[in-house]
């Protein structure tokens, strides 16, 4: 398989190395956690300063051994050298029951800066407190952006290879099928295994059938307002019964295991979260395609999915706007500056560009303002609106 590098993440760990927490990569699965563990250990390799790198993935034969926690234990224990840093990298932490004792241990031992990675069913973000405390700092991976699938297929213009990346998506192992179908089957397989085993199993789902209508739901409504009544009540109505507490709980484990993530909304005018009617965003859009196919889509609300999974990559902590009746899309806020987001398909009918541009004359702060479609020209400004094309944003940092 092709490897590209991924420096965002690897400087991340870099900038953390030596931190007294223990690292800890998050992310659906196949989206590249083990292999930035392994551009890490590569990284530290490199370094000609002397140190002690011990590096462990628990789902390889030679390693069976560890299986128990004692006796994992007991070889990190011998593994150690005294006067120079230590570093522990240890990929499926999960398959020794019982690890979290082994890692709290060797953490209050302040020996070894200690990095993970696991199955999402053990590994969630909600659990990493209980296993570990405060004591953690949770590195969280998505598959690749549009940037990172550039250059693994050495795509020189992003205007033109955007819509091939709608397609494939960032799951980059789907990229050695030649064919888009058995792509797609691939990807359905990572989805199935999600389904069955970072959640049934993990959260003793009773109603699977019922769990897997709701993501297909979801599916369905990237980038709409959901209320867990609505879909509640929209399963009931097509002959299925259930109820809002099971949506909820059901929806919950979805994002839980990464494969959706929730967007709180945000009363601009008020400065205040607003709890009902989230927004749900996929963790690739791949995942959509490869399960319901192209039934009912609307690539403005496909778009936006790509733009929310890029913000959050890029560190943003999102909110999707309200003022008055108005909505805007995306309010992204870091190092205290915030960012009013529009994003649209096609912009070039004169009642479609006023529906977007309306929403962010209406904002009366200083703070930037920005239309990302699909507009296949250069950068422009209106009004002190940057419209900028879809693909050129990705690409930029």
């Amino acid at each position: 398989m092709k490897l590209i590098k991924r420096p965002y993440y690897l400087e991340n760990l870099i900038n953390v190395k030596d931190v007294p927490d223990i690292k800890i990569i998050t992310g659906v699965r196949r989206c590249g956690k083990s292999k930035l563990l392994d551009a890490f250990y590569d990284y530290l390799i490199a370094d000609k300063e002397p140190k002690n790198v011990v590096r462990i993935k628990l789902n390889l034969k030679k390693f069976e051994t560890l299986l128990k926690p004692d006796k994992l234990y007991d070889y990190v224990d011998k593994t150690f050298v005294d006067g120079v840093s230590n570093y522990l990298i240890i990929d499926e932490i999960q398959e020794c029951v019982g690890f979290e004792r082994v890692i709290n241990s060797l953490y209050e031992e302040e020996r070894f800066d200690i990095y993970l990675s696991g199955s999402n069913a053990f590994m969630l973000s909600s659990d990493l407190a209980t296993l570990f405390g405060g004591r953690y700092f949770d590195l969280k991976m998505y598959p690749f952006s549009f940037r990172e699938f550039n250059i693994y297929y050495n795509n020189k213009n992003p205007i033109d290879s955007f819509d091939e990346f709608v397609i494939k998506g960032g799951m980059a192992g789907s990229y050695l099928y030649r064919n888009q179908s058995d792509a797609y089957q691939y990807i359905n397989g990572i989805y199935k295994k999600t389904i069955s085993k970072d959640i049934v199993k993990r959260f003793k789902v009773e109603n699977e059938p019922l769990l897997l209508m709701i993501a297909d739901y979801l599916m369905d409504n990237v980038g709409n307002k959901t209320s867990i009544r609505n879909v509640a009540n929209s399963l009931t109505s097509n002959s299925y019964k259930t109820n809002d507490k099971t949506v909820g709980s059901y929806i919950d484990y979805l994002c839980k295991s990464f494969l959706f993530y929730p967007f709180t909304r945000y009363d601009i005018r008020g400065n205040k979260y607003l709890e009902s009617d989230k927004k749900y965003y996929l963790a690739d859009l791949s995942f959509r395609f490869a399960n319901i196919g192209t039934k009912n889509i609307d690539y403005g609300r496909l778009y936006e999915n790509i733009v929310a999974i890029e913000l959050l990559r890029r560190g943003y902590e999102v909110y999707v706007g309200v003022l008055y009746e108005k909505e805007i899309d995306f309010v992204a806020m870091k190092d205290g500056y915030k960012y009013y987001i529009q994003v649209s398909d096609d912009i070039s009918r004169e009642e479609t560009f006023k529906r977007e541009v309306t929403p962010l004359l209406s904002i009366k702060d200083a703070y930037p303002k920005m239309i990302i479609a699909r507009t296949k020209h250069p950068e422009s400004q209106y009004e002190g609106i940057t419209i900028i094309d879809i693909g050129e944003w990705l690409e930029k940092n």
